[in-house]
């Protein structure tokens, strides 16, 4: 026995590990492929979102920077083509011209003019730089040989970084260079003011990596060489966007184009956590979503594997009972088959019985009339006896017969049935008993009430469960005496038929009210009720087409209504 119990304890430990773990790990499959699937595509546009408005900062800065450099080479192509060499070739000529190009832009900080072997005629700046000969430097060969150049950052005779922009004019008499220097720090300042979140920032670079313009961050100067620059892709005109790591392994998201015909790289970084902020806030958010949805699902595999484990435990119980009751009801119809074969074994000697008195009283007659014997007190006593006999036997006849028509196997065949007619039928078959138990049946049953249609021994059936349990509850409230039976049959103003049957015994509780009808359900001790009559009786009336509802108070009494159609004759 032990070991059984053991055994079963096992089982049921494994059974809850094999239900938690399903419940576990099939809500986890999908929801963690959701989560993943709509993670990767949040994730995937707000990265290509990231990336776009980078590069729509650099397309932007790089069309303002490329219109800033034109609008000043344009500037100086204006003058050069307004003023010949000999109307700028004075002091206050050049003053003038230069304050006018102040005005137009803050970004000039000189002005002066070359002729064509490289010396500087006339100049209006803060320089000492009149008379000074730049025939060798790359700037003067470039202008001379494309007629307009834009030159990188360099220090010069002046010593300070700063870049210039040189337009050619030839006349009749010889070739001559306007040429003017931008301000260096105008110009880093109109690169750099761009502000992408914390740490985003924009530089230029020539193409050996050389800085054109400072880091808003600090870490390179104008003329220092970009060490992350070696690193860099190739470039051509079109947007490159890239993710490098400076020298303190600090991450960053760069978008570069080419300037200037590609002799600068225009550069906008910003470090990665802060590019990508709204991802990692997404990613935690997304880990949070799945750590709280983890424990929901945990939690409530938890709960409805214990609340398996009860049902299945609370099945068993009932199946144990069920298979008690289903024993108990194999019995009864053992019992039953016995009763219907002990009413026909029976049947035979009453058959014999009532031969003998017909044969006996056709005697009695013949030697009354030939003995011409006078009717004293002996005779009629006989004659009473006789009487008696067969009136017993004609009852025992009645009640066999009965108990073999409802033990009867025959196919249901409905016919038009005569409540007034049939349900006495029915009293008369536990008027004994109600008498033993001292209970008083009321019969209130009109017999021109309207037939309904229906099997009789299926309405025997209903009518004798209903009954039977009624002298159960009667008895049980009141013993041998006080109980009330009522019977009552009327045709109700929906032209069907009511058929009532009711009790003063111990009622139903509230609580029960809702399962009478339920398979296996029964309020009587184990061992004196299957808990199957009154939902085969609902089944029954069903099949009629009619209703059957219960109405009950404890320790009151209990009313059963059955509603039948009507069927006219």
């Amino acid at each position: 026995m032990e070991n059984k119990i053991l055994k079963k304890q096992k089982n049921r430990t494994r059974l809850k590990h094999s239900i938690l773990t399903r419940m576990i790990v099939v809500p986890f499959i999908p929801f963690i492929l959701a989560l993943g699937v709509s993670f990767y595509y949040f994730t995937t546009a707000l990265e290509n979102k990231t990336v776009n408005s980078l590069t729509r900062i650099v397309e932007d800065h790089r069309e303002m920077i490329e219109s800033f450099l034109m609008e000043r080479t344009s500037d100086l192509a204006l003058i050069t083509n307004t003023y010949d060499f000999h109307q700028m070739n004075s002091t206050s000529a050049m003053s003038a011209i230069f304050e006018n190009l102040k005005q137009r832009s803050n970004a000039f900080v000189d002005l002066g003019i070359f002729d064509s072997k490289g010396v500087h005629i006339r100049y209006s700046g803060k320089y000492p730089l009149t008379g000074k000969d730049y025939k060798d430097e790359v700037w003067f060969k470039k202008v001379m040989n494309t007629g307009y150049y834009i030159s990188d950052v360099f220090l010069g005779y002046r010593n300070v970084p700063h870049f210039i922009i040189a337009v050619k004019q030839t006349s009749r008499d010889d070739s001559w260079v306007l040429r003017a220097t931008i301000d260096t720090q105008f110009f880093d300042q109109l690169v750099s003011k761009v502000r992408i979140g914390k740490t985003g920032e924009a530089y230029i670079l020539n193409k050996t990596g050389v800085a054109q313009t400072r880091r808003r961050s600090g870490d390179i100067s104008v003329l220092e060489e970009d060490p992350q620059y070696s690193q860099f892709p190739v470039f051509k005109n079109s947007i490159h966007t890239f993710i490098q790591s400076d020298n303190q392994q600090n991450r960053y998201l760069y978008a570069a184009t080419g300037l200037k015909n590609g002799e600068w790289l225009l550069v906008v970084r910003q470090e990665k956590k802060d590019a990508y902020a709204a991802l990692y806030k997404a990613l935690y958010l997304n880990l949070m979503i799945m750590v709280v949805g983890g424990a929901v699902i945990v939690i409530m595999a938890v709960y409805m594997t214990e609340r398996i484990l009860k049902n299945i435990d609370q099945l068993g119980m009932e199946k144990e009972v069920l298979g008690h009751q289903l024993i108990r009801a194999a019995q009864l119809a053992e019992i039953g088959e016995m009763a219907a074969g002990f009413a026909h074994e029976i049947n035979n000697p009453l058959q014999i019985v009532k031969s003998e008195h017909a044969l006996i009283e056709s005697c009695l007659s013949e030697f009354l009339d030939t003995e011409n014997i006078q009717n004293n007190d002996n005779v009629r006593e006989i004659k009473d006896s006789l009487d008696q006999i067969k009136l017993q036997v004609n009852r025992c006849s009645n009640i066999t017969q009965a108990i073999l028509k409802f033990g009867r196997k025959n196919e249901i065949k409905e016919q038009l049935l005569n409540p007034g007619i049939a349900i006495p039928e029915i009293i008369a078959m536990v008027e004994k008993k109600a008498a033993v138990n001292g209970i008083t049946i009321e019969n209130d049953i009109s017999r021109d009430i309207p037939g309904f249609m229906g099997d009789p021994s299926q309405f025997q059936q209903v009518m004798l469960n209903l009954l039977n349990n009624a002298f159960d509850a009667v008895t049980d409230r009141h013993g041998a005496s006080g109980g009330r039976i009522g019977i009552r049959a009327r045709k109700n103003n929906d032209h069907r038929i009511d058929i009532e049957i009711s009790d003063n015994g111990s009622g139903i509780c509230s609580e029960d009210m809702g399962k009478v009808f339920s398979p296996f359900f029964t309020t009587k001790p184990v061992g004196k009720g299957t808990g199957l009559g009154l939902s085969v009786c609902y089944g029954i009336i069903e099949s009629f087409g009619g209703t059957m509802q219960v109405e009950s108070q404890q320790n009151v009494g209990t009313k059963f209504i059955i509603n039948l159609p009507t069927i006219h004759s």
